[in-house]
């Protein structure tokens, strides 16, 4: 008892600049936070947001849903504000938090059991057990800094025409232009939309990230504008709008090339009128907000073809961003690399592991169809997997016949995105050649994680009533990997219903 009050104790007296740092900016809205959850062998990401509570539990009523059987249907409260606190909510398992503290030349990790009803501090980057699945809280994706001189929460940017690109989204970010961020999937269209906010007069306001291709048609349409007290049969008070709630503040519109028809002519309303009309409201209302839109489509084509509207094309493309895919940016693989690596290691409750050189020469030669996403969820299953302090090339798990650039058309692979741990299906000859490599073998890994995309994609398909696009959306994929996934898998691809059905 004396020993967990002398833990007790000297966690509450910690005194971690680099953690105060992070909270501090939080709290100034420089950094934007996530929590990270590793649970069932997937790791999923969630937005926090800069104040109030997160519940998480494996009910899926949670803001935070995390399906492990020792996670309690309500397990715990996230209190987020000045301080990040988190709250036992009387689990069966158990919550525990884990912290690396420095006392002189030596290291250990603190492990202190959280009381049901009792609330404890947390710092960014403290690891989390919540019964044996582990969060933690992160700086959201791209707002890890690890080039020498760079400020905390900065994009790593050190490819020539980056920095340009950089430069010029900073001369950009001052005026109320509307920018279109255009680039190849997880290039890193939303870290430079979350960049350009931070540098412009409507940094202090709210940054909305609106997924254009993750709603239905109905909903995407209450969900942008809004709706009266009546509108439908559902709706049994009014409800602003996402646009409305975003006064002040800056809206991207990710996917924006998956939006149908119909948004499409009322979104160009708001762009020419600054006004959103509810639905079943009777008078428009106005809004000041700064428009940004990313999509990895080429617009103009979609345009020629019908399926995009020319007059909305122009007004979203006041000027035009493009990014260039990672593999043609080498320069920012390595550094890339050991920011999530770092990261990943410190949720994990472990240091940093170092790169043997050959891993960097893999890393750098790979072709990165899924670009900085992959990346990211590659480096993370590597530091999960090797359990040392140096990775090799065996922990990556790279599949050779993707190493090479892809063609222009060719589909875009992301691997254990957000949510889903999709991994690319698995090729004999990988298997054999991963076994040789470690004392693990790999063929069992990639059979492993091929039997849980699997299991995902047709859960996807059951919750969106066999919608495909709506299924990929669910998982954070581009709709034609989706489906080339369909046919690698065997699923029976599910056939359209007919209008009178």
């Amino acid at each position: 008892m004396s020993k967990e009050r002398d833990v007790a104790g000297a966690m509450s007296t910690r005194n971690d600049a680099r953690n105060d740092a992070q909270n501090d900016a939080q709290n100034d809205g420089q950094l934007a936070l996530e929590l990270a959850v590793y649970a069932g062998g997937r790791v999923s990401r969630h937005p926090l947001p800069s104040e109030g509570r997160v519940s998480l539990g494996r009910s899926k009523e949670n803001d935070v849903p995390i399906d492990d059987s020792s996670v309690s249907r309500r397990h715990a409260l996230i209190h987020l504000g000045p301080r990040i606190t988190i709250e036992d909510l009387g689990s069966a398992n158990g919550t525990r938090l884990r912290r690396e503290r420095t006392a002189g030349p030596t290291t250990k990790l603190l492990d202190l059991h959280l009381e049901q009803g009792k609330t404890m501090e947390l710092s960014v980057g403290d690891a989390v057990n919540l019964g044996s699945a582990l969060i933690v809280i992160l700086p959201r994706e791209g707002a890890v800094s690890a080039a020498p001189g760079q400020r905390p929460g900065e994009p790593i940017v050190i490819d020539p025409a980056m920095q340009k690109l950089y430069a010029l989204a900073e001369r950009v970010a001052g005026s109320p232009i509307t920018v279109l961020l255009l680039g190849e999937t997880g290039a890193g269209k939303e870290v430079l939309a979350e960049h350009i906010h931070r540098r412009s007069p409507r940094a202090q306001g709210p940054f909305l990230r609106l997924n254009c291709a993750a709603l239905s048609e109905s909903l995407l349409e209450s969900e942008l504008f809004g709706h009266e007290k009546g509108a439908f049969t559902s709706a049994g008070q009014a409800k602003p709008g996402l646009l409305e709630t975003a006064e002040k503040g800056t809206v991207l519109l990710d996917e924006v090339g998956e939006l149908p028809p119909s948004i499409q002519v009322k979104l160009l309303r708001v762009l020419e009128d600054r006004k959103v009309m509810r639905v079943g409201g009777l008078s428009p209302r106005p809004i000041d907000v700064r428009f940004l839109s990313a999509t990895n489509r080429d617009l103009a084509a979609e345009v020629k073809r019908g399926a995009f509207r020319e007059d909305l094309f122009f007004r979203l493309n006041g000027i035009a961003l493009t990014i260039p895919p990672l593999r043609a940016r080498t320069a920012e693989i390595a550094p890339l690399a050991r920011a999530i690596a770092d990261r990943t290691a410190a949720a994990l409750g472990r240091r940093g592991p170092a790169f043997a050189p050959e891993t960097i020469a893999a890393l750098e030669a790979h072709g990165w169809p899924g670009n900085i996403r992959e990346l990211r969820n590659v480096i993370e299953r590597a530091v999960v997997l090797s359990g040392g302090d140096t990775l090799l090339p065996e922990h990556l798990l790279l599949d050779a016949a993707a190493g090479a650039a892809p063609a222009a058309a060719a589909p875009l692979t992301p691997m254990l995105d957000s949510g889903a741990a999709p991994a690319a299906p698995a090729r004999a000859a990988d298997e054999e050649a991963g076994a040789g490599r470690s004392g693990q073998s790999a063929g069992d890994l990639r059979r492993e994680l091929d039997a849980i995309e699997r299991r995902r994609i047709v859960d996807a398909l059951e919750q969106c009533a066999g919608n495909q696009t709506q299924a990929a959306a669910l998982l954070g994929m581009p709709r034609r990997t989706f489906v080339a996934r369909l046919d690698a898998y065997g699923i029976p691809r599910p056939r359209k219903r007919k209008s009178n059905e």
